[in-house]
């Protein structure tokens, strides 16, 4: 779910902060096969393992480039076998044969067989695992290999997204026993040099089972902010940048012919999340009075321009159960004021905001205290970094509120989970997800996740600020890389430099 992206008008201070978070290497100038990518990037990896609270860093340098799963899901949305040549379903839909491909090796030599694949499934559902999809996979009752090529889960209910959700699921090979530092893939690129602080390096793998990376190596840059990200491709020290941070920036490379922009599809959604646990966000009327005090379309001009879009729930345009609810709770400042009164709480309330010290969360959360403080909120902001945010907030839920970036699609099936950090509970909501996922047709799955993006809506489980917009910029040297950036995952395979 981390993300870290930047505001513009409500910027502090960020004219100083124009340096690079280590020193990277940078793009070179030669082209063709033989091409090193750079891109920039503000997410570094936390550790290398997405099952031990990687990141969003690791999702987007190791994803499809390093690691691949039985199923990969495209940069437009859909879910394409990989791994898996071809699966069967049994008539009940509670059992799943999956055949393996061929000649697949990993980096160590070792050849792909599915006691690999058992072994990588388990470590998404073990009770140590920190993977964000682990909920959605305890629906395994169990893996048999019976032989090297084949794999068949049997649930103990139907999972109509057991391919959508095998697509998170790295396939480990044996080749290290600390994935924190190491790697064991089948992807084209191989682990080159991690410099923590600095870059991260991707080096072409000429015994990949697919077709060959067109550049010969990736190195991943890492800066402390975006305005140092952007000054980095203005300077050609980068190639790439994944993803604008601020509309600020593209002014420096609208209507240049040396640069490339294009707009992609966010699934990145900006949030105020209660603790719907305690008091006094326990409280419908109270979690839906914040909402209607704030804002939210002068919050998203402030930092996005023109750029991104309001959303009333978790669910993006991209997703096939989106609804606009952007006017279940609209912003009404007498309406704020008598749902606080309703709720006991006419004279307001004190709250502490955990809020992490990656941009843009300390400008909104300066904005969220102002609005609120109209209708006599007071907000107390509590700045707390990344690691702490994790620690904290997501795995002990030790908060009342927070902000967070949420960067999956398909993700309002995590309201339908109590233990999740934000503790949002409501019987009917788990219900809906559950019908869900053991619907038979898409169009049932539709149906009942429909009805669950209402009623959180109509609940406020959260506040759902705005939706980021997905803006990749590029020289126009460069080509063949990902522009939506789905779930935080870029490419790299693919990109070609003249």
């Amino acid at each position: 779910m981390r993300k870290t992206p930047l505001f513009a008008a409500l910027a502090i201070g960020l004219a100083s902060a124009l340096t690079l978070a280590g020193c990277a290497g940078g793009s070179s100038s030669a082209g063709g096969d033989g091409a090193t990518i750079a891109i920039g990037s503000l997410y570094e990896p936390v550790n290398l393992d997405n099952t031990a609270g990687g990141g969003q860093g690791v999702t987007e340098a190791l994803n499809g480039n390093v690691y691949e799963g039985l199923f990969k899901l495209t940069d437009e949305g859909k879910v394409e076998p990989l791994l898996a040549t071809k699966y069967t379903t049994s008539a009940d839909g509670l059992t799943y044969t999956f055949t393996l491909r061929d000649g697949v090796k990993f980096h160590s030599g070792k050849p792909l067989t599915s006691a690999d694949v058992k072994r990588s499934i388990e470590r998404v559902t073990s009770d140590d695992s920190q993977s964000a999809r682990k909920s959605q996979l305890e629906v395994i009752k169990s893996i048999d290999t019976p032989d090297d090529k084949t794999v068949t889960i049997t649930l103990s209910s139907r999972s109509i997204s057991l391919p959508y959700n095998l697509s998170y699921v790295w396939i480990y090979g044996p080749g290290t026993s600390n994935y924190k530092t190491a790697e064991d893939g089948t992807g084209p690129y191989t682990l080159g040099t991690w410099k923590r602080g600095s870059s991260l390096s991707l080096e072409r793998w000429s015994g990949y089972w697919g077709d060959k990376a067109k550049n010969k190596e990736v190195e991943f840059d890492y800066f402390t902010d975006a305005s140092a990200l952007s000054n980095a491709l203005q300077t050609k020290q980068v190639d790439i940048v994944t993803s604008i941070q601020s509309p600020d920036a593209l002014s420096t490379f609208k209507g240049n012919k040396d640069y490339t922009i294009s707009d992609g599809k966010s699934t990145t959604k900006e949030l105020l999340a209660f603790n719907d646990r305690v008091a006094p966000f326990n409280n419908v009327e109270v979690r839906k009075a914040v909402y209607s005090a704030i804002d939210t379309k002068k919050l998203l001009n402030s930092i996005w321009g023109d750029y991104g879009t309001l959303i009333g729930s978790i669910v993006p345009p991209s997703d096939p159960w989106y609804e606009d609810l952007t006017k279940v709770n609209p912003y009404d400042v007498n309406l704020a004021k008598k749902e606080l009164a309703e709720a006991g709480l006419a004279n307001g309330f004190t709250f502490t905001l955990d809020t992490p010290t990656y941009d843009p969360h300390p400008a909104v959360a300066e904005f969220l205290k102002s609005e609120l403080a109209k209708v006599g909120i007071t907000v107390n902001i509590n700045s707390i970094s990344a690691d702490e945010w994790y620690t904290k907030v997501f795995k002990n839920h030790d908060f009342t509120a927070t902000l967070q970036e949420h960067v999956n699609d398909r993700d309002v099936v995590w309201y339908g989970n109590p233990d999740f950090y934000w503790g949002y509970d409501n019987p009917q909501v788990t219900a809906w997800v559950n019908e869900a996922e053991q619907a038979s047709t898409t169009a049932d799955q539709t149906a009942k996740l429909k009805l669950v993006n209402e009623q959180i809506a109509k609940d406020a489980a959260s506040a759902w600020l705005y939706l980021y917009p997905q803006i990749v910029v590029a020289d126009s040297d460069v080509s063949g890389y990902p522009v939506n950036g789905l779930n935080s995952q870029f490419f790299a395979y693919d990109i070609v430099k003249k």
